[in-house]
């Protein structure tokens, strides 16, 4: 398939443009690398990231903040997070602060407690993602607004709150809901339509569906695209970031990467040919600073098409799946140059873990990390050697994005799944509260409730009470959670306190055990046993590190760290991925001597570990397993 090369102009690029996709796709990087060709044509572009767990600030080598910052290097390139905590704080004081010596201070702080909820959250970062849309005056100074957004379900969420609020707005007869009066909506009710016009307009707003050329990364592109389509964001093109392909016959590990992405890439074709699709080849370096995003979308080495690689031979391809001994013999066919001799730092296998895990006979298993290293893979993988050990064990996910039944794709004795589904948890959640509490109401608090539970914050509160279930059943046997990439997965557990609060207020009685209990297990050490899984990469281990600095502040310890899809050892001769494979080092030494109490090292699979067998073969994959 020969698709073009990314290469956004400025004379076809609309004013607002969307960067999206699954976890670790590579939003980050392109949206940069696509403000930066922008500016270097005479545009001025505003670079806006809503992810919690935004990685904008490394990648541009600049601390940025909620206003506006100048990147060096970069003339006419300014930059901005939207902190949620940060948004929630300013938004509560707009609110209350009109207030201050004219109400009681105990009226004060009942409303500082209605506007401390998930919802305040979520509506002030919307509040601020929508003024940056719907306010012409916000962004007049700019030709461009590009939005780094976050990890799918997190980007479809706030697209759809556009909607969602200004139909809320729209019918909503008691001027209250879950924020509390709802003039502090209402005043912004202008802005949210024009918002909600913006995103459905393409000839103001593009949608850049960002994948890698790999299954779920597509499935996840082409699930996204359906979603937005129907809330209205019709506008769409296809970026495929990370193609490869190799002119080494003889390299097993880069014949089995191109294949593996040649299949990806074929399976979704009817998909690709549904839109604009194009490709940004992969990179020998880490993306960081001006200088790597100018070689990101860089033409001057593009990779090679389908009829200039190398073909290989028939018997090549019957090579890749002989015997151990053919393969090294094959390998080492090429002279190679001889490479500087680097001793990595002690490792174990997934397996060990595990071991160790299994010791206690029941408890919580969460893996947590930055979206698309691969923490739906580790969960299952754990899972699965859990049930073949014979303990009962249970896989489930928070995450939105997680394609967690198509990794297991079989039956494993003893091993049950479940996902969290936020719309069937949200409708169980309204009718347990209507249930509980409509017959000591009368008709006007009947409709005052049922507003109160139309609101979108309610499918948040839902969400958290179906994780504090899953948590609980880690009393009578093993709860592996493939949790929700980082910065939802803080949210989700720094919001416990306010999420049983709104529980309370909604529900009006004692909360089930599991729910009062939650930051109790997750702090024990001996119930709740936390995974950090990562990437050999910069930004993949620098979040890991973030994420474990912010559980400790919590009083949780995780309890090790995986490195996952390391080409080290991969006996690779191509020097594309011997320049990946080198680059690895620092990153390997910095979690294993600087961050981890435990390294578990898991190895760049030839192809993708879906189904038992191949998910237990990884879990077993140490040093010793790896083709050398």
């Amino acid at each position: 398939m020969n698709l073009p090369l990314y290469q956004p102009e400025a004379a076809t690029s609309t004013r607002f443009l969307f960067f999206t996709g699954k976890g670790g796709v590579g939003k980050t990087s392109l949206s940069c690398a696509c403000a930066l060709r922008l500016v270097e044509a005479g545009k001025r572009v505003l670079l806006v990231s809503t992810d919690p767990a935004s990685n904008l600030d490394e990648v541009l080598e600049t601390k940025l903040t909620n206003a506006p910052t100048s990147i060096p290097g970069a003339p006419g390139l300014h930059a901005l997070n939207i902190n949620p905590v940060a948004a929630a704080a300013a938004y509560r004081e707009r609110l209350i602060g009109p207030m201050r010596g004219l109400l009681p201070e105990a009226a004060l702080r009942s409303m500082e407690e209605q506007l401390s909820g998930s919802c305040t959250v979520e509506i002030a970062a919307f509040d601020e993602f929508s003024g940056l849309i719907g306010d012409p005056a916000a962004t007049q100074a700019y030709d461009h607004i590009i939005f780094d957004t976050a990890p799918t379900g997190h980007t479809l969420r706030l697209m759809s709150l556009a909607k969602a609020w200004d139909q809320f707005l729209d019918q909503n007869t008691s001027g209250t809901s879950c924020l509390g009066p709802l003039a502090g909506l209402e005043k912004q009710r202008v802005i949210y339509e024009a918002t909600v016009k913006t995103l459905a307009d393409a000839t103001a707003t593009t949608l850049v569906l960002v994948s890698r050329p790999q299954a779920a990364a597509l499935r996840e592109a082409q699930r996204t695209s359906a979603e937005l389509r129907a809330i209205g964001v019709g506008n769409q093109c296809l970026v495929i970031n990370g193609t490869f392909e190799t002119t080494f016959a003889y390299d097993v590990t880069a014949y089995a990467m191109q294949q593996r992405g040649a299949s990806a890439l074929n399976a979704a074709g009817d998909f690709i040919r549904s839109m604009p699709s194009y490709i940004v080849p992969l990179r020998s370096i880490n993306i960081l600073g001006i200088g790597g995003l100018r070689v990101l979308l860089s033409s001057d080495a593009p990779a090679p098409s389908s009829s200039e690689a190398t073909h290989l031979s028939a018997s090549v391809r019957t090579s890749i799946q002989s015997a151990p001994a053919q393969r090294e013999s094959l390998r080492t066919q090429p002279a190679q140059p001889a490479q500087p001799v680097w001793t990595p730092p002690d490792m174990e296998s997934l397996e060990s873990l595990v071991t160790t895990l299994e010791q206690q006979g029941h408890g919580v298993i969460m893996t947590m990390g930055k979206g698309g290293v691969g923490k739906t893979t580790v969960a299952a993988a754990i899972a699965v050697l859990l049930a073949q050990r014979g303990h009962a064990v249970h896989l489930s996910t928070t995450d939105p994005a997680a394609h967690i039944a198509q990794t297991l794709h079989g039956q494993v004795p003893g091993l049950t799944l479940s996902k969290i589904d936020p719309a069937a948890e949200t409708a169980t959640y309204q009718s347990e509260v209507m249930q509980a509490q409509s017959a000591a109401m009368d008709d006007a608090g009947r409709a005052l409730l049922e507003e109160d539970l139309r609101s979108p914050c309610t499918e948040e509160i839902a969400v958290f009470r179906a994780f504090a279930r899953e948590v609980g059943q880690g009393t009578h046997r093993f709860v592996v959670l493939d949790t929700a990439p980082t910065g939802h997965t803080l949210l989700l557990l720094d919001a416990s306190a306010a999420y049983q609060r709104e529980l309370e207020r909604q529900a009006r009685s004692t909360q089930p055990e599991e729910v009062l209990r939650l930051l109790q297990r997750l702090r024990d050490p001996a119930f709740t046993h936390i995974l950090l899984v990562t990437l050999p990469e910069a930004t993949p281990v620098h979040e890991a590190a973030a994420l474990q600095a912010d559980l400790r502040r919590a009083r949780i310890e995780p309890f090790a760290w995986v490195i996952n899809q390391s080409l080290l050892h991969s006996g690779t001769s191509d020097p594309l991925l011997q320049s990946r494979e080198a680059s690895e080092h620092r990153y390997i030494e910095e979690v294993v001597n600087k961050h981890a109490h435990r390294t578990a090292w898991l190895p760049w699979q030839p192809e993708e570990p879906v189904g038992p067998t191949a998910l237990a073969r990884l879990a077993t994959s140490g040093m010793q397993h790896t083709l050398v």
